[in-house]
């Protein structure tokens, strides 16, 4: 029989993913002044407020207001009559510096270990599948995609009446082999001024930018599109809802589809494993699925606070692999070097390129800054496993 697979994105505008990047802009300018900053930015936001909390210790000049107000006003609320506004906003910063205990278990030469360690203890996964170009779960780039081309109508002023927050939703039908067939289901939620007709809408979301985003093949005369299901979106954005910061984990990654370990990514700099490891571990399952090792492929390892070496690590090839798990496993430890120091020097991790990834997810986009999605760890893998 076959199966139904859901994943849900959200837009740049949604009041979570205000948060993150305005987290994650605050990291990008302490990594710009200073490489070796420790950053956990957390943030709030509220109708007319922005509250930015944490521990940063870092030798860069930050304006934690101005940072806000500049990315909010890129995402596009910069209109007081819509509930939240870059300029008339009230933005409150309490900042304290990291606290030594873990600064000297993720400093190289301090706390019980010579090497640089782990920022926390706890695990990681990383996921990867041949379903899409991207190597990605078909439901989440298709939702990604929507909120992405209608971000691009929205800030090059092609449709007047959107506004910023919005989320996409995708239901895909998987036949035989875990193979996508057809797109089951479309959800889109939209916000928007108070004057354009429902039926305008409907006919704009479904024709200008379902259509346009998930290929004819797709799509049948069965497809169910539910757009703004409640009739009316007018109030949105951090005026609808508040929003903090790391509350869209699932979003973030792979829509369900890979398991999570719970760590957010948004407002930490690279010494934290949550962020690294993860982007290390969607690394090496991209490279195991590129370089046909596996159709699918899923990524896990743990790690303890202050500990260079990963705990443990586990591969899962759902029964897709050309070789067994525990050869995978193998492959994973003689090819890759999964410590933190190196995956941040293997990644190219010390750099200002987070603020991006806060805005339409941290995989499956075709980036040089993305290092992670690079496949150039193909060759090695199946040298080691013994093949051309």
């Amino acid at each position: 029989m076959n199966t139904l697979f859901t994943s849900e994105s959200v837009s740049m505008g949604h009041p979570d993913k205000v948060c993150d990047q305005i987290s994650d802009a605050i990291l990008d300018a302490a990594i710009a002044g200073d490489p070796s900053s420790r950053v956990a930015c957390e943030t709030l936001v509220a109708t007319g407020l922005v509250v930015i909390a944490g521990e940063i210790t870092t030798n860069a000049r930050l304006d934690c207001q101005e940072i806000a107000r500049k990315t909010i006003r890129e995402i596009g609320y910069t209109d007081p009559s819509i509930g939240f506004d870059s300029e008339t906003c009230a933005v409150m910063v309490t900042l304290n510096k990291q606290s030594d205990d873990i600064s000297q278990g993720v400093t190289a030469g301090r706390g019980l270990h010579k090497e640089q360690g782990a920022g926390d203890q706890g695990m990681m996964f990383g996921y990867a599948s041949d379903e899409t170009k991207e190597m990605m779960p078909m439901p989440l780039i298709m939702s990604r995609h929507i909120l992405t081309r209608l971000a691009s109508l929205r800030l090059r002023k092609k449709i007047a009446w959107l506004r910023p927050d919005s989320k996409a939703q995708v239901t895909v039908e998987y036949g035989p082999n875990f193979r996508p067939v057809r797109v089951h289901t479309v959800v889109v939620s939209t916000q928007h001024s108070p004057s354009v007709k429902y039926a305008t809408i409907r006919k704009t979301l479904i024709e200008d930018v379902i259509k346009k985003v998930i290929p004819k093949r797709l799509l049948d005369d069965k497809t169910i599109y539910h757009i703004n299901p409640t009739g009316r979106f007018v109030i949105g954005g951090p005026h609808g809802d508040s929003g903090l910061t790391g509350r869209k984990i699932i979003v973030d990654t792979y829509g369900g589809m890979g398991s999570h370990g719970g760590g957010a990514f948004s407002g930490k700099d690279p010494s934290k494993v949550d962020r690294s490891a993860a982007y290390m571990c969607r690394y090496i399952a991209k490279n195991i699925v590129a370089a046909k090792l596996a159709r699918r492929c899923e990524i896990q390892v743990a790690y303890a606070i202050g500990i260079a070496d990963p705990l443990s690590i586990h591969v899962d090839s759902f029964g897709t692999g050309v070789i067994n798990d525990n050869q995978l496993e193998e492959l994973v430890e003689k090819v890759f070097d999964l410590r933190p120091a190196a995956i941040i020097k293997k990644l190219n991790l010390l750099r200002p390129i987070y603020l991006n990834t806060a805005r339409h997810g941290h995989f499956g986009i075709n980036d040089p800054d993305y290092t992670w999605e690079k496949t150039d760890s193909v060759a090695a893998l199946r040298k080691a496993a013994g093949l051309k």
